[in-house]
C-alpha cells in the first residue's frame, strides 16, 4: 500500500534483506559499530537531568551487533556522549557493556573523556586527572579505551605544546594500546582548533607528532572529519603498525576498500543501523572482492549523508528513529529529549532511503510505525 510522506507518496518494499547472524569473523578489516543508547521512556526526567536508560533494549542492541560479528565502540558520540548522557550514564554504560562483552565474547572498546568535569574552566591538570580517572574505569572493566577528543582540554590548552604534553601523560598512563579519536567541529563546535590550531595542516601535524613519539601505545586512529583526502594522507604518514579506523560516514566505502598504498579499517555511527549489512560487506571483502564489497556498501551512503547532514551532530537522532522502525526498541524517545532534533520530512526521507535499502528486517512492522509517527505530529494528508 502507498505511504504518504512529506516528499511524496512511496511504495514500501514487501521483502528485507536476508542478513542472518553468524557467519565467518571478519578478518581482512577490523570494525567497530558506534552503538547508540535506548532511553526508558517511563522515566520522569527533562532534557537536561541525569539519563534514564532502558539497560535492557540497550545491551539486547549490543548483542545483535556482536551477533553478526561486529565490535561495539561503546559510550562514545553515538551514544549521546555530551548530548544528553552524562559520565554517571557513561561510566555505567561502559561497566554494563563490558561485562556484556566479556560473556558473549565480543568486541568492545569504550570512550575515555573528560565529561565528568564540571561547567566552567578547568586547568590542564584537573583535564589530566579527569581523563585518568576514567582510563582506569574502562581499562578495569576489561575494555579497550579510545582517548577522546575533550571540549576541556579544547579550552584550557594555549597551543600545540599543551596536547603534545597533555597525549604523552596520557599514554604513559595506559597499560594497553589506545585508539586516538580526531572528532570535528562538525560533530562538536566546542572541538574547533583542537591539537592547537584551526589550520588542519598544523593539527595534522601534531596529531602525528603524538603519535609518532608513542607508537607503542596507540592502537589506531579514528578520524571524523568528514575529509577523505586528509583520512588518507594521514593513514600513509602513520608507523607501522597503526590502524586508521575511519569515522568517515561520508566516504566510508571507498576508505575501507582502501588502495595500492593501504586502507581503513572502521570506527562508525553510520554502521548501528547498517550494522548486519556493512558485516556482510565486509566478508565479502574478505574474500578479495573489493568490487563486491563497493556494490553492497556505496548504495547506503546516500542515506547516511542525509543522517549525517548539517547540523551534523543531530545525526543520533536518526540512527535511534531507525532503530525504533526496525524493531530494536519499542519506542522512539532519546535521552534528553533529542528525538525533536530532526524534523518530520528529515525523518521520513530516513526511512524511504533505509527501506529502499531492505534494511528493515520487518518491513510491515517499519511501515505501520512509520504511519503511526506521521499521523500523530503531520496528521494525514
Amino acid at each position: 500500500m502507498t505511504i504518504h510522506l512529506p516528499q511524496g507518496p512511496y511504495e514500501p518494499r514487501t521483502t528485507p534483506l536476508h542478513l542472518a547472524p553468524g557467519g565467518s569473523p571478519l578478518v581482512s578489516r577490523t570494525v567497530f559499530s558506534a552503538a547508540h543508547v535506548v532511553a526508558d521512556p517511563y522515566a520522569d526526567v527533562s532534557p537536561d537531568g541525569p539519563a534514564a536508560v532502558d539497560w535492557d533494549a540497550t545491551l539486547a542492541f549490543r548483542r545483535h551487533l556482536w551477533s553478526h560479528g561486529l565490535g561495539v565502540a561503546e559510550a562514545m558520540d553515538t551514544a549521546q556522549r555530551g548530548m544528553g548522557l552524562d559520565w554517571a550514564g557513561a561510566a555505567e554504560l561502559i561497566r554494563r557493556s563490558a561485562a556484556e562483552a566479556k560473556a558473549v565474547g565480543g568486541r568492545i572498546a569504550c570512550g575515555v573523556g573528560t565529561d565528568q568535569l564540571p561547567a566552567g574552566p578547568a586547568t590542564l591538570a584537573e583535564v589530566k586527572a579527569a581523563y585518568e580517572e576514567q582510563l582506569t574505569l574502562v581499562e578495569e572493566s576489561g575494555a579497550q579505551a579510545i582517548l577522546m577528543a575533550s571540549r576541556a582540554l579544547a579550552a584550557a590548552a594555549n597551543g600545540p605544546e599543551d596536547y603534545l604534553e597533555t597525549y604523552a601523560h596520557l599514554l604513559r598512563q595506559a597499560s594497553e594500546p589506545v585508539v586516538l579519536h580526531w572528532l570535528g567541529p562538525m560533530f562538536d563546535p566546542a572541538l574547533e582548533g583542537y591539537w592547537g590550531s584551526t589550520d588542519l595542516d598544523a593539527a595534522t601535524d601534531t596529531f602525528l607528532k603524538v603519535i609518532a613519539e608513542h607508537p607503542d601505545k596507540v592502537d589506531g586512529i579514528k578520524i571524523s572529519l568528514l575529509d577523505a583526502e586528509r583520512e588518507i594522507d594521514v593513514r600513509r604518514r602513520l608507523p607501522g603498525g597503526v590502524r586508521c579506523y575511519t569515522g568517515d560516514d561520508f566516504n566510508y566505502p571507498e576508505l575501507i576498500a582502501g588502495d595500492d598504498r593501504g586502507f581503513s579499517h572502521a570506527l562508525l555511527g553510520i554502521f548501528d543501523p547498517l550494522g548486519p549489512l556493512a558485516a556482510h560487506a565486509v566478508r565479502v571483502l574478505d574474500t578479495g572482492d573489493v568490487r563486491g564489497f563497493r556494490e553492497l556498501l556505496d548504495p547506503t551512503v546516500e542515506l547516511s549523508r542525509h543522517l549525517f547532514r548539517t547540523p551534523t551532530r543531530f545525526y543520533k537522532t536518526g540512527v535511534v528513529f531507525l532503530a525504533w522502525l526496525a524493531g530494536h526498541q519499542d519506542h522512539f524517545t532519546m535521552v534528553g529529549g533529542l528525538q525533536s532534533a530532526r524534523s518530520l520530512p528529515h525523518l521520513a526521507k530516513a526511512y524511504e532511503l533505509a527501506d529502499r535499502l531492505g534494511l528493515f528486517p520487518d518491513p510491515e512492522l517499519a511501515e505501520s510505525r512509520m504511519r503511526a509517527l506521521l499521523t500523530v505530529n503531520g496528521g494525514v494528508r
